[in-house]
């Protein structure tokens, strides 16, 4: 028998629906010189003002992530330590929406030639997905990166700390997405840009 659906419930069940639950207080509880800050909002539910919960958000601008994919169905990929997992992980080219008013596909281009010294003459949008919804605003526009050939500089940008320890490669698309799917590489943003690449281009 098929589930009930409520009376209420939206025409089309695979759509995000926008909305806002009453806020009653804000606490700023960090902001610093990052493009990040935390708060915690007192929440009610809908029609009931005396049902209030407290929800720390963090701030976040955006980000990119950029699948560059060469003539040889090879991925470029970089390796670089991330303090928060103690681990060095295997990742995509990716940034924040760190400039003020910077449309996401040119902070794409952007991020390519600088982690990865690579210029694209294709770029397809893949999806845009937020990356923890319960904890975070930050929302993460994926992008397909072809037709490359080298950049002649990383522009203005100078790598430091882990970025300046940050390696590249070249590596072949099945084996990346094999090594995402059997658990060895474990970043989510890789993963869901693998697999939206795969649904698209087959």
């Amino acid at each position: 028998m098929p589930a009930k659906t409520p009376a209420d419930a939206p025409a089309d069940l695979l759509t995000d629906v926008p909305q806002q639950w009453p806020v009653h207080d804000v606490e700023r509880i960090w902001n610093g010189a990052a493009p990040f800050s935390v708060r915690r909002d007192m929440v009610s539910v809908p029609g009931r003002p005396e049902d209030t919960f407290g929800r720390l958000v963090l701030e976040h601008p955006g980000a990119v992530v950029i699948l560059a994919v060469d003539d040889d169905e090879r991925v470029l990929v970089l390796r670089q330590y991330r303090h928060p997992v103690s681990a060095r992980l295997v990742e995509l080219p990716a940034g924040l929406l760190d400039v003020e008013g910077e449309d996401p596909l040119a902070a794409a281009q952007r991020e390519l030639r600088e982690e990865a010294l690579l210029l694209a003459d294709r770029w397809e949008h893949l999806l845009t997905t937020y990356s923890s919804p319960g904890l975070s605003s930050e929302r993460i526009s994926y992008y397909l990166a072809q037709g490359l050939s080298p950049a002649p500089d990383r522009g203005d940008f100078v790598p430091e700390h882990e970025e300046a320890d940050m390696t590249t490669s070249w590596v072949p698309f099945g084996d990346l997405l094999e090594a995402v799917l059997s658990g060895r590489v474990s970043d989510g943003t890789t993963a869901q840009a693998l697999l939206a690449y795969r649904h698209l281009h087959g």
